[in-house]
């Protein structure tokens, strides 16, 4: 096994820190060790230094996508956090309904992971609106950092225990059987959701709307408070007047520091 220094460590963390907001304590340098490990010995590296120039002097930025696919962690499940997405149902979407006149409603995932939040969040709109879905535009964005699983979640193949808790009438309306372990998101869910590889730390980010609902969960514990502050404001600039901010529920805005309106635990609110 070839071992990180303790300078090759702080290197390599303070480039992650940098580039992609991604905090790197100490405690996590036997992690990145081993997820790292296949890489350094498939490319003959014979040391941290030796990888690290590779990922700086690689133009294709191939190399810096394989690191960020082996340090990142992508766990998720449909209905986490399961009441966000009733509050969703229940109180928000009535909100949009009554406001957004145009009938254009803009959502946000960020840091999507394998897709099943912003799956979700289409099958709710779906079931809400009903046969009036056809006179909206409801379709997300869902972005997220590592390539790997937006692969999957481009897919959107799940097995049967992914999906064994969800509505029966989901699984009848919104997925297709592939076999007897696996099941894809039907293409009318499908088609709802646009996947793109963002980059949270981007100083300026590219929309020419504003969003009506952005869920960022279980990101932001990642980042150090200077980050995750810096990221909560983009958010605020990002959202209409009226928007919501749904955060996982172990993290949390710094009141007074944050702009945000609180609603209850992991909702904020621009108002």
């Amino acid at each position: 096994m070839i071992v990180i220094t303790n300078k090759e460590f702080e290197q390599l963390a303070a480039y992650i820190k940098a580039n992609y907001g991604i905090h790197l304590r100490d405690e996590k340098k036997t992690l990145v060790t081993g997820r790292l490990q296949n890489v350094l010995m498939q490319n003959n590296f014979k040391s941290f230094t030796e990888y690290f120039d590779y990922i700086k002097s690689d133009k294709t930025g191939m190399a810096v996508h394989t690191l960020i696919n082996k340090i990142t962690t992508n766990h998720t499940f449909f209905m986490r956090e399961e009441k966000h997405f009733y509050y969703f149902r229940d109180i928000v979407l009535p909100y949009l309904s009554k406001v957004v006149l145009n009938r254009d409603i803009r959502i946000w995932s960020a840091g999507c992971s394998s897709g099943q939040e912003p799956y979700t969040l289409a099958m709710i709109m779906d079931e809400y609106f009903g046969k009036e879905k056809l006179w909206w535009d409801t379709q997300i964005l869902a972005t997220d950092i590592s390539s790997n699983v937006l692969e999957k979640a481009l897919a959107g193949v799940y097995h049967s225990e992914e999906i064994q808790t969800l509505n029966p009438k989901w699984k009848l309306n919104y997925f297709n059987k592939i076999d007897n372990e696996n099941y894809v998101i039907s293409d009318k869910i499908k088609k709802e959701v646009i996947f793109r590889r963002f980059n949270l730390m981007e100083e300026r980010f590219p929309f020419k709307k504003k969003f009506h609902v952005i869920f960022c969960r279980n990101v932001m514990i990642y980042f150090d408070t200077e980050t995750k502050n810096k990221l909560v404001n983009k958010f605020y600039d990002q959202l209409e007047y009226g928007g919501y901010l749904f955060i996982g529920h172990s993290e949390s805005l710094v009141r007074g520091e944050a702009k945000f309106n609180y609603v209850q635990p992991a909702i904020y609110r621009k108002i």
